[in-house]
């Protein structure tokens, strides 16, 4: 479908994008705001997105044409496997009443934020959206990973059902501000700025990374997410989930190079062979999207300097 034909305007719509507070929800409050529409947020004391009852209620008095679905139980390994319970009904109960209750209150567009980790483990690099489903997932955030299919599935089944335009997007590893700074559950990108920052205030030596560096990780800015994410909204509406990725990858090595470049660290790189490496690869195919007439815009140094720029803006409060 060519990008020059919308299937959705956004303009003088009212568009309630849930988990505004993330840092991919708040990329997309940012982007909304060129589209000519009203983004409607809420937060967590006025809107417990877990009761059904709270939702139904909220989604009724406020009547949104159009929902983002960004809000979601999120963390790392660790959180993954000490509360399977909780990463299970929590995001099931997330995305069940949102999608419930915007059939109930006619919204006429949603769309569905999932993520990279619901491809089977072994899955086929690069990733492609037929992949779904075809293997068994990685164990150590299935949890996770099954409720983000199930609202694949539960957009698709009401898509068939009720023919409403509900779509889905699978995001590949996210960073940009807002991020999580906690070297105990960030990812790999927050986490390298922060090494790189603490080594260089410290004057250290040297910063390590775990394991050999050889990993090849793909990765896409928050803004660049958004803009993918209403490209989408406007442009898309099929049965089937969207990759969203910048379709390029990088060892794991040359990004915290990089890294150092740009946080100004001019200390040599460790590698604590002791550590895994993790999954050797994870790309997803990024043909479906293109195909849309969407590219990313923001290259990785360019996207690192915003990063560190938000970083030692927002130390106090970066969930450090």
């Amino acid at each position: 479908m060519p990008a020059d034909a919308p299937v959705y305007s956004l303009e003088g719509k009212r568009v309630f994008v849930a988990g505004h507070r993330g840092m991919v929800g708040a990329a997309t409050v940012r982007r909304l705001a060129r589209e000519g529409c009203t983004v409607l947020t809420a937060p967590r004391s006025e809107l417990d997105l877990i009761d059904q009852a709270s939702v139904r209620a909220w989604m009724a008095k406020h009547r949104p044409d159009a929902v983002v679905i960004a809000a979601a139980k999120v963390g790392g390994i660790l959180a993954n496997d000490t509360y399977p319970a909780d990463f299970l009904y929590d995001n099931l109960m997330i995305e069940a009443n949102l999608i419930e209750a915007s059939f109930r209150n006619g919204v006429e567009k949603l769309l569905f934020l999932g993520s990279s980790c619901i491809y089977p483990k072994f899955a086929e690099q690069p990733i492609a959206e037929e992949s779904l489903l075809t293997g068994p997932l990685e164990p150590t955030n299935e949890w996770y990973a099954i409720a983000k299919i199930a609202g694949i599935k539960l957009c698709q089944a009401y898509r068939r059902q009720h023919g409403v335009d509900y779509i889905s997007a699978m995001p590949t590893n996210l960073y940009g501000p807002g991020d999580n700074y906690n070297l105990q559950s960030s990812h790999v990108i927050p986490a390298l700025i922060r090494k790189a920052h603490e080594a260089k205030l410290a004057g250290a030596p040297s910063m390590t990374i775990w394991g050999t560096g050889t990993p090849m990780r793909e990765f896409l800015h928050a803004d660049d997410c958004a803009d993918a994410l209403v490209h989408l909204m406007k442009h898309y509406s099929g049965d089937a989930h969207v990759n969203v990725g910048s379709g390029e990858d990088m060892t794991i090595e040359a990004l915290a190079r990089l890294v150092m470049e740009v946080v100004g660290f001019q200390g040599a790189l460790e590698k604590d062979l002791s550590k895994p490496d993790g999954t050797p690869r994870k790309l997803m195919r990024a043909d479906r999207l293109r195909a849309m007439g969407w590219a990313p815009q923001i290259g990785m140094r360019e996207g690192l300097e915003n990063a560190y720029h938000w970083f030692l803006e927002h130390q106090n409060e970066a969930k450090l």
